[in-house]
């Protein structure tokens, strides 16, 4: 009976020691920190930097909510990673103010003396039902900006909470949507060159062509950004 009594023991100890292991190993997400690098980590903007090397400012961290300004387009207030990465999965929520518009970027290269959204490829942020303007199908929310049009893409309302993935596989793009896949794409390809040559991006020779770079964030529009997190495929 002592060594049935020991016995339990030991294993209940066991099984404690690996539910507090597994704790450990991940977040709110359930993705395992193994896989996931949280670009918020600490409720600080450690692993970023501004894209033009300058001052941090724009931009405001409360409680793991990351607020831009809206400070405009030619602001040169746009943020970014201090890491390039190559191919990765990045995955964030995000939630757009009323008639504004803002990006994402990735592949963005390091040292570009060009604007961020003449250097690499953006998925559009955009209050799609309040901009005052009529917009092109691939101008909207989801979009590769300017590039490829949204297909499927369903923007919640304006306050509420977006969930966006970006994948890159170079050269294969996709851009995900609250759950859907809405863009793929492949860099350098005909049908990408036809795109690029028929749009605003056409007289800009750099646009794009980048294979690996950085994450940015635009502080064109005012927008939140949430559970940032990036991982390397």
């Amino acid at each position: 009976m002592h060594k049935l009594f020991l016995l339990l023991g030991v294993l209940a100890l066991y099984s404690c020691s690996s539910n507090t292991s597994n704790k450990q190993e991940t977040r709110t997400t359930g993705q395992p920190t193994s896989d996931w690098v949280f670009l918020l980590e600490g409720n600080n903007l450690d692993q970023w930097k501004m894209y033009n090397e300058g001052p941090l400012q724009g931009w405001e961290l409360t409680n793991g909510e990351l607020h831009g300004s809206g400070a405009g387009w030619d602001a040169n207030q746009d943020l970014i990673t201090k890491q390039a990465y190559e191919n990765f999965e990045l995955s964030l929520d995000w939630k757009i103010a009323p008639a504004n518009s803002s990006g994402i970027f990735y592949n963005v290269p390091k040292g570009s003396a060009q604007p961020i959204y003449e250097a690499a490829p953006e998925y559009q942020i955009l209050d799609d039902k309040g901009w005052p303007k009529k917009m092109q199908p691939n101008q909207y929310t989801a979009a590769s900006y300017d590039m490829y049009a949204p297909d499927g893409a369903k923007v919640k309302s304006v306050g509420e909470w977006n969930s966006t993935r970006i994948i890159v596989k170079y050269p294969q793009v996709e851009h995900w949507l609250n759950g859907v896949k809405v863009v793929t794409y492949e860099i350098g390809s005909t049908d990408w060159k036809a795109h690029k040559a028929a749009g605003k991006w056409a007289q800009v020779p750099q646009y794009g062509i980048a294979k690996s770079g950085h994450i940015g964030l635009q502080n064109a529009g005012k927008v939140i950004y949430r559970n940032i997190k990036i991982k390397q495929l």
